[in-house]
C-alpha cells in the first residue's frame, strides 16, 4: 500500500469509517454526519483504496461490512474513543473528590511561616490529598523534579532561580539577624558588612547547596563570603543552638520574630547591603496547563496574600511569651 496514501488517513476519515461500518449505509452515515451522499460514497471510495478492502458490499438490497470491515469497527471505535479522551480539553480540578499526592520542594524560612497555611487551606478544600514538603540539594535537581513530575512547584527565595522555569512572586520582607543571650552584641544597632564578615554564623546551607541560599546567594554576587562554622539540616534545630551559643543565624524578618515571639533572642538588623528577601513559586511548564496545578498556584497565592495582610495590620495572634524550656536551654551547663 503507497505509504502517501495511508498517510491520508485522517480523524475525520476514521470517524466516517467507523459510521459507515455501524450504519452499514451510505445515506444514513450521509445524515448522521451531515453531510451529501457524493461527500460519503467519495469518502469511502478513500477509504476502500487506502485499506484495499470494499469494506462495505451488497447482500440482496442492504449493505453489510466485509470480514476486514468487521475487524475494523471495534478497533476504530477504540482508537476515536482514546482520541476524544486525551485531545478533549481537560475537566476541570475537583479538590473535594481528588486523592491526589501535592509535592512541594521547600527549604527556606519564609516557606517554613507560609507552609502551615498552605497545609490547612489543602486539607480544608482537598481533604482526601496528601501533602510531601521535599527538599533537593542542587539547582538541576530541582529542575529535574519538576520536569519529570516528580514535584509540582518550588518555594524558593534565593537570588537568581532557574531562567527556563515559570515563576510567580509570593512575599518580599527585610532580612535580619537572629542572636541568643550568649552573643555579646544584644540588640545593638544594625550591623555593617565588616562586623557581619567577623561574626561566626550557623545556617542550614553547607556545600553545594548554598547556591540555593538567599544569603550566600546575595554575598556571592557582591564577591564576599562569611564563616559559617555550624551547618544543620533543618531550620527546627537552628534555635536550639542559637541558645547555647554566641553563633548569629540570618533570615527573613517573620521567621525571626515568629523565633524570637517564643524564646529570648534579639533581632538585629542584617547589614543594608543585603536589600530584601523575595519568596516566589517556580513551576515547570509541563504542569502550567494542568488544572489540579492551577488551583495549588492559587491556593498558595491566597496563603501568601492572607500572610501578607496579617503582617500588615498587625492583627495576628499576640506573640506568646518565651516558653519556660528556653530558660532552661540557655541555663549554664
Amino acid at each position: 500500500m503507497d505509504k502517501e496514501v495511508i498517510n491520508g488517513l485522517d480523524v475525520r476519515l476514521l470517524r466516517t469509517l467507523l459510521i459507515i461500518l455501524t450504519e452499514c449505509s451510505v445515506s444514513r452515515t450521509a445524515e448522521a454526519l451531515g453531510q451529501t451522499q457524493p461527500t460519503v460514497s467519495l469518502a469511502l471510495r478513500r477509504l476502500r483504496k487506502i485499506i484495499g478492502d470494499p469494506i462495505l458490499v451488497r447482500n440482496g438490497s442492504h449493505m453489510v461490512p466485509t470480514e476486514r470491515g468487521e475487524a475494523l469497527r471495534e478497533p476504530v471505535r477504540r482508537i476515536l474513543n482514546d482520541l476524544d479522551r486525551y485531545l478533549t480539553p481537560a475537566a476541570g480540578f475537583e479538590p473535594e473528590r481528588s486523592d491526589r499526592a501535592f509535592r512541594i520542594i521547600s527549604k527556606n524560612c519564609l516557606a517554613i511561616v507560609l507552609i502551615p497555611r498552605i497545609v490547612e487551606r489543602i486539607r480544608a478544600r482537598c481533604p482526601n490529598a496528601t501533602v510531601e514538603i521535599c527538599h533537593v540539594s542542587t539547582s538541576d535537581e530541582m529542575v529535574r523534579a519538576l520536569a519529570d513530575g516528580e514535584a509540582d512547584l518550588v518555594l524558593g527565595d534565593w537570588p537568581n532561580p532557574p531562567d527556563q522555569l515559570r515563576m510567580a512572586p509570593l512575599l518580599t520582607t527585610d532580612i535580619v539577624c537572629l542572636a541568643g543571650m550568649r552573643h555579646p552584641r544584644g540588640s545593638a544597632h544594625a550591623f555593617t558588612m565588616d562586623e557581619y564578615l567577623q561574626l561566626d554564623h550557623i545556617s542550614p546551607s553547607g556545600g553545594d547547596s548554598t547556591r540555593l541560599s538567599p544569603i550566600d546567594g546575595r554575598l556571592a554576587e557582591l564577591n564576599l563570603r562569611r564563616r559559617v562554622v555550624s551547618v544543620v539540616p533543618e531550620y527546627g534545630i537552628i534555635p536550639y543552638v542559637l541558645a547555647q551559643t554566641d553563633l548569629i543565624f540570618t533570615t527573613g524578618r517573620p521567621f525571626a520574630e515568629h523565633l524570637a515571639s517564643m524564646m529570648p533572642f534579639s533581632v538585629i538588623e542584617a547589614p543594608p547591603d543585603f536589600g530584601q528577601l523575595h519568596l516566589y513559586m517556580l513551576w515547570h511548564d509541563r504542569s502550567h496547563r494542568a488544572p489540579a496545578h492551577r488551583w495549588l498556584r492559587d491556593l498558595i497565592r491566597a496563603a501568601a496574600d492572607e500572610f501578607k495582610a496579617i503582617e500588615t495590620s498587625g492583627t495576628g495572634a499576640p506573640r506568646p511569651r518565651p516558653r519556660a524550656i528556653a530558660s532552661s536551654l540557655l541555663a549554664q551547663p
